[in-house]
């Protein structure tokens, strides 16, 4: 089982990736850095609590997870 810590780092790491591709994909629709910025911002906080709240949930369900000593 994952640390909220851990679970946090994750969610952090994916959202820098995908902060800079919302930002190039915004540039490429508006034309402009800061409101591409802008979307990828507001995205990325979007996305990052919808992440951490996912892999909680998911930590809580065992279905599909092997224990230790099972085949």
């Amino acid at each position: 089982m994952d640390t909220t810590r851990r679970t946090v780092a994750k969610a952090l790491c994916w959202q820098a990736l995908g902060l800079c591709t919302m930002t190039g994909l915004g540039y490429l629709f508006t034309g402009s850095v800061s409101q591409g910025g802008a979307i990828a911002l507001t995205s990325s906080g979007v996305a990052l609590v919808a992440y951490v709240v996912h892999e909680r949930i998911w930590d809580r369900i065992s279905w599909g997870r092997r224990h230790p000593g099972e085949t």
